[in-house]
C-alpha cells in the first residue's frame, strides 16, 4: 500500500476500525444506543445499509431488514436484505419499530426524491434515525477535499480526477465520468433536514467544534 492509499484508509477506510470515519461511526453508534436503549428488542428497517455495518456492532437489534437497489449478502439469521428503492419501499416488508439510515439521503437525487425518502421513513416506523453529512462542514466527506461541495460541477470533476484522497479514484477516468460521480452526491444543510423531517429533533456530530454531520431523530 502506497502512502496515499494509506492516508485514504486512515481517513475514510471502511474496513479499518482505526480510520477516522470508523471512529466517528462507532461514536455515532454509542449515541444511537443511548437514544434507543431498547435496541435489542427492536425490528429495524435500514434504508441503504450494509450487512458488515451490523455485524460489527457489539449490540444489535432483534431483526434488521435492509433495503438497497441491489440485494446484499446477508448470511446472518437476524439480517434480511431486500432489493428496492428507499424512496418507494417495496410492499410486504412487515412492521418495524425503527427506521434507520446512515449517509443515504444525500445520494437519492434531488429535492423531490429526498422528500419521498423522508415520507417513506416516517411511514415505515414510529421512530427513526436519519444521519447525513452537513453541507456546511468545510471538508466534503466523500471526496475529502475542502469546500468541494461548493465548487461548480466542472471544477469538481477536475479536482476529483487528480485529487488522490477520498472514496472516488479519478485515475483512468475522463472528466465526464468524474462529473457524474460528483453529481451523485448532494449534501444538505440543517434547514433542509428540518424541511424533510419537521417533527424531528436535529442532533449534531462535531469535529473541532464544527458540525460535521446532522441526525434527524424521532424518539
Amino acid at each position: 500500500m502506497g502512502a496515499l492509499d494509506s492516508l485514504t484508509a486512515r481517513l475514510v477506510g471502511v474496513d479499518s476500525d482505526r480510520s477516522l470515519s470508523s471512529r466517528f461511526r462507532e461514536a455515532r453508534w454509542q449515541r444511537f444506543v443511548a437514544t434507543f436503549p431498547e435496541i435489542a428488542e427492536m425490528r429495524v428497517l435500514d434504508i441503504g445499509g450494509e450487512t458488515e455495518f451490523w455485524r460489527r456492532r457489539r449490540s444489535r437489534p432483534a431483526r434488521v431488514t435492509m433495503v438497497n437497489p441491489v440485494r446484499q449478502d446477508a448470511d446472518e439469521p437476524w439480517i434480511e436484505s431486500v432489493e428496492g428503492d428507499g424512496c418507494d419501499l417495496p410492499g410486504g416488508l412487515g412492521e418495524f419499530d425503527l427506521a434507520f439510515s446512515n449517509s443515504v439521503i444525500e445520494h437519492v437525487g434531488g429535492h423531490t426524491r429526498r422528500h419521498e425518502f423522508a415520507e417513506q421513513v416516517r411511514a415505515a416506523a414510529p421512530r427513526y434515525w436519519v444521519q447525513t453529512p452537513n453541507r456546511y462542514f468545510p471538508i466534503e466527506p466523500h471526496f475529502v477535499f475542502p469546500f468541494f461541495q461548493h465548487l461548480p460541477t466542472g471544477a469538481q470533476a477536475r479536482v476529483a480526477k487528480v485529487w488522490p484522497v477520498g472514496n472516488y479514484d479519478g485515475s483512468g477516468h475522463d472528466l465526464a465520468t468524474m462529473r457524474a460521480y460528483a453529481l451523485e452526491v448532494e449534501l444538505i444543510s440543517r434547514g433542509d433536514l428540518e424541511l424533510y423531517f419537521p417533527e424531528a429533533e436535529i442532533l449534531h456530530e462535531r469535529l473541532a467544534g464544527l458540525s460535521k454531520s446532522l441526525i434527524a431523530v424521532r424518539r
